[in-house]
């Protein structure tokens, strides 16, 4: 048999699987997002995905020593998308009694500068929601002795502003999604 019809057969095999998996026959692309069909409908240039659900679990004083305030927050994160979705970042903001008390975040977000270490990312599986726990501190000024007495009660009303930057942990489909949430808690 002659070889270059052997090598044409190949490449025109290679041809068809590239045309296949690239949507050109079928009029779709490969769907890794949506957990329904292997082929996917061209009409949709981005997968449909389900912001994640974040819920205030709990804001605890954890200790008070001299004029310092230990305190522990927990957020519980629950994927509702079929894939895996890889949680950047919670940046929150945490008032209490209607006092800002100060922002911060837990994670990392994307940057054109790649730090030695690697990210801080918390992969939310679907299925099994992930507690995200954080620990902030709180000075005391000696400006507000009724915020101070109140936290010392364990009877301060908590409000947290958040937050959270994820996307899909897929080939197919990365582009960057937020979500905003509020939540009170306390008293």
């Amino acid at each position: 048999m002659n070889p270059r019809i052997v090598v044409g057969g190949i490449i025109g095999a290679f041809a068809i699987v590239i045309l296949v998996a690239g949507g050109f026959i079928g009029g779709g692309v490969i769907d890794d997002v949506s957990g329904g069909s292997l082929i996917a409908s061209p009409s949709s240039s981005a997968p449909e995905i389900f912001p994640l659900v974040i819920e205030l679990e709990d804001v605890t004083v954890v200790e008070i020593v001299d004029n310092t305030a230990y305190m522990g927050v927990t957020f519980k994160v629950t994927n509702p998308n079929y894939k895996t979705v890889m949680l950047q970042m919670i940046k929150y903001t945490v008032y209490g009694d209607d006092l800002k008390i100060g922002s911060k975040s837990i994670g990392d977000r994307d940057t054109d500068v790649t730090i030695a270490g690697g990210s801080n990312y918390y992969p939310i599986l679907n299925g099994y929601p992930t507690s995200i726990k954080d620990e902030f501190t709180i000075k005391n000024s000696g400006n507000i002795p009724e915020f101070w007495d109140a936290l010392e009660n364990d009877s301060v009303h908590w409000r947290i502003n958040a937050e959270a930057f994820y996307n899909l942990s897929s080939m197919t489909a990365g582009q960057e999604n937020d979500a905003y949430f509020e939540f009170e808690y306390g008293k």
